[in-house]
């Protein structure tokens, strides 16, 4: 490289930092500028890291499980059907110790070329590489060529592992295809459906961790963003990222090798003259004028015709997504998963707080019930629970206003899905209600009355970014006569789920 394209990419680089942190301190921003790129690189590593382990900790988990389900149905079908049995799980458990061994096994796997592309990581992989290749370029910022090639490996190494849950995956497909003829045909086809199950759910969890590594944090996607503003760096995409690979054309339009890459494929004019004459309409509007909202005819009515064919094919998508599916490999279930199954715990959590307010009467002033919830969705239906509550009290009119702490409780949760957006809540509740001034005041449970809550809740979306989901709920306490003094026995909360 010339010193002067050097020159060039140095100021280029930090160029594109300093527009990013323009308004910081300039003590700040030189330290952004010398931290950014292992910021960078530690987040690969990080995202890496995490996606390989999580890759073999739930193939592993799967692959012992379908091993323990096959053994199940060796044993049933054994007993109707013994030359059959043979025949299917003679190297069973051989097939699955051999993928366990190369889920343990270091060593790399050969990517194939028909797998499915996934833009985000090739874009983190072309970047990896370019920081490599220009790594002692870049030690102006702090950067060393180890550290570049280690991302490098660990990125590589989490692929490698996608690509062997991948196989894995096609190899439980046709698994599943083969026992599930056999055992139809033996009249067990109810013996089948666990193994069905868990073979799904395998194959869900492989589309969520391609989702999730196709998902880039904001660190990953500013850093990317800052490269590819670099006229270097878009020239070395297009020379070396997977994208380029898969179509394999030159930049220069003019040079030889690009015109013989493109023999024998048809030009514009030919495809328009081709559908004009399928039509019947020699003579009208080309393609691109139908493209510009013109056309007449034919041309109008195929242009209908592939917009209703894109609204089917929309719709299609929607209900596969819906069941869980979403890649073209993923076979529509025969029955109704659940899709909580495959996602982590942090994305199973649901955090919540309501709000009920209770007038004045002889005992008590006007109160206001604060509460934080932490739900758990068993499946799409179910979300158990629990959480905390404060009540403040107001005073007794707006004469009297009197702010004091009026009762703490604990509690626990449960809600099913009805129908639509209703679902059927119960719970049960230690509250303290007595006023009180310390913590010290309320550490005897004896103090504490219980509640026992059953009713309906109605769930309204919102269009906002904290707050999601909108609870009405109308609560019915069976307990309530059991407290001194009796309180209301008819609960009505609004709560916020985010």
């Amino acid at each position: 490289m010339k010193i002067g394209q050097l020159i060039l990419l140095i100021l280029c680089f930090s160029f594109s930092v300093h527009s990013s942190f323009a308004q910081e301190e300039p003590t700040s921003l030189a330290d952004k500028i010398t931290s950014f790129p292992t910021k960078f690189l530690n987040k690969v590593n990080k995202k890496a890291d995490n996606l390989e382990a999580d890759l073999i900790k739930q193939s592993t988990k799967y692959l012992q499980r379908l091993q323990k389900q096959e053994k199940k149905l060796q044993r049933k079908l054994n007993k109707v059907d013994t030359a059959a049995a043979q025949r299917l799980f003679t190297n069973s458990s051989q097939q699955y110790e051999a993928m366990l061994q190369k889920l343990k096994s270091k060593e790399p796997t050969i990517l194939q070329k028909g797998k499915q592309y996934l833009p985000k990581m090739d874009s983190l992989a072309t970047s990896l590489k370019f920081l490599d290749q220009y790594s002692d370029k870049l030690k102006a910022l702090g950067q060393t060529p180890t550290q570049i090639k280690d991302a490098l490996a660990k990125l590589n190494g989490a692929e490698s592992k996608l690509q062997q849950a991948e196989d894995i995956r096609k190899f439980i497909r046709e698994r599943k295809q083969l026992l599930k003829e056999q055992f139809q045909k033996s009249g067990l086809s109810k013996a089948f459906q666990q193994y069905n199950r868990q073979a799904y759910y395998y194959a869900a969890q492989v589309e969520e961790y391609k989702k999730m590594f196709n998902d880039p944090d904001k660190l990953l996607d500013k850093s990317m963003s800052l490269l590819r503003k670099l006229p270097l760096f878009q020239n070395f995409f297009k020379k070396y990222s997977e994208l380029s690979s898969l179509f394999a054309l030159p930049d220069d339009p003019a040079s030889g090798s690009y015109i013989a890459n493109l023999a024998g494929l048809q030009t514009r004019a030919q495809v328009n003259n081709m559908i004009q004459q399928q039509l019947g309409i020699a003579g009208g509007p080309n393609v691109s004028g139908m493209q510009n909202g013109g056309g007449g005819g034919g041309l109008d009515a195929l242009q209908q015709s592939l917009q209703n064919a894109q609204t089917q094919l929309n719709q299609l998508k929607d209900k596969v997504s819906q069941m869980g599916g979403s890649s073209g490999d993923m076979e529509i279930p025969d029955f109704k998963p659940n899709t909580q199954k495959t996602k982590s715990l942090i994305q199973r959590l649901e955090y919540g707080t309501n709000i009920q307010t209770i007038r004045s009467n002889n005992f008590f002033p006007a109160t206001s019930d604060f509460g934080l919830t932490l739900g758990y969705k068993l499946s799409d239906k179910n979300i158990i629970g629990v959480g905390a509550s404060y009540k403040m009290g107001w005073g007794r009119d707006i004469s009297h206003i009197a702010f004091s702490s009026q009762r703490v409780g604990f509690r626990s949760f449960l809600d099913m899905k009805l129908k639509g957006s209703f679902y059927a809540s119960g719970g049960f509740e230690y509250n303290y209600q007595k006023p009180f001034g310390s913590l010290a005041q309320i550490k005897y449970l004896d103090d504490w009355s219980k509640s026992g809550l059953i009713g309906i809740s109605k769930i309204i979306s919102l269009k906002t970014k904290v707050f999601k989901k909108t609870k009405v709920q109308l609560l019915y306490d069976f307990m309530a006569g059991q407290q001194k003094p009796v309180v209301q026995p008819f609960k009505f909360r609004i709560g916020y789920s985010f």
